[in-house]
């Protein structure tokens, strides 16, 4: 199927591994040009020029996310660098857990805010891009810890703040054709991951996850990353304020 992306850009934050650069991988497949950022310098410069081994164009910049102003001006240069923006995909997370005071503050500025104001950076590019082809989206990586939880837990509740928000983007956003939906996965396994390294740490605990899932196993990077960049193309055009859970069937509550 061909997702109508080619020559399109599209900006991705936390971008240089895991999901992240499973997404930033796909769209170039599909022909798009391909904004990324992560913090570290070595990764992006790494995952830039892999992107453009694939024949497109392709930028990135080192940065923290929870850097407001760093993150517009990110936002900004991606832009003028690839004339304009089609779709924003929101991945970067602190994946920070708990109940500590930090732990919250982490994931509010990073996943929350991160969201927030990649967006109204975006957005002037976004409206410009829906205007002159009818379609534009904004994509946002939240997770299936939004709707369990077993204790206070920063990660869940920031998660689920993300899904809310989106909503009201794409309800506010639908007259002007820029689109807004999210991914929320279960458990995803990559070398160097967080369940990379619990496979390698605590090997039990990773077995036990393994078994709650029904489909025996967990997702590839290259699963959620499919997901998200047909959510993101206009083949998905009359799609807007919904959070797709990719789990494997690991929860049971009924998503609708």
């Amino acid at each position: 199927m061909d997702l109508q992306l080619k020559g399109k850009t599209a900006v991705v934050t936390g971008a240089s591994r895991g999901i992240g650069r499973a997404i930033a991988e796909l769209f170039a497949d599909e022909g798009a040009n391909v904004a990324i950022c992560a913090r570290d310098a070595g990764q992006v410069a790494e995952t830039v020029k892999a992107l453009e081994a694939k024949g497109v164009k392709a930028f990135g910049q080192a940065m923290d996310i929870a850097d407001a102003p760093g993150l517009k001006s990110f936002i900004e240069a991606s832009a003028k660098a690839l004339s304009g923006i089609d779709v924003l995909v929101s991945n970067a997370s602190a994946l920070v857990q708990g109940n500590a005071e930090e732990a919250w503050k982490a994931m509010f500025e990073i996943d929350v805010m991160g969201a927030v104001r990649s967006f109204e950076a975006a957005k002037p590019f976004l409206e410009k891009s829906a205007a002159e082809k009818g379609d534009a989206a904004f994509l946002i990586t939240s997770s299936i810890s939004a709707a369990e939880t077993d204790n206070p837990n920063s990660y869940g509740a920031m998660k689920a703040a993300q899904i809310h928000y989106a909503k009201g983007v794409a309800r506010e956003n639908a007259p002007k054709k820029i689109r807004c939906n999210v991914v929320s996965p279960g458990t995803v396994y990559f070398e160097g991951g967080v369940w990379g390294n619990v496979k390698q740490n605590m090997p039990g605990f990773f077995e036990s996850m393994i078994k709650r899932n029904p489909t025996g196993r967990m997702a590839t990077p290259q699963e959620i990353a499919a997901a998200t960049v047909f959510l993101s193309s206009p083949r998905s055009g009359f799609t807007t304020g919904i959070n797709m859970v990719v789990d494997g069937g690991i929860s049971r509550r009924a998503n609708f």
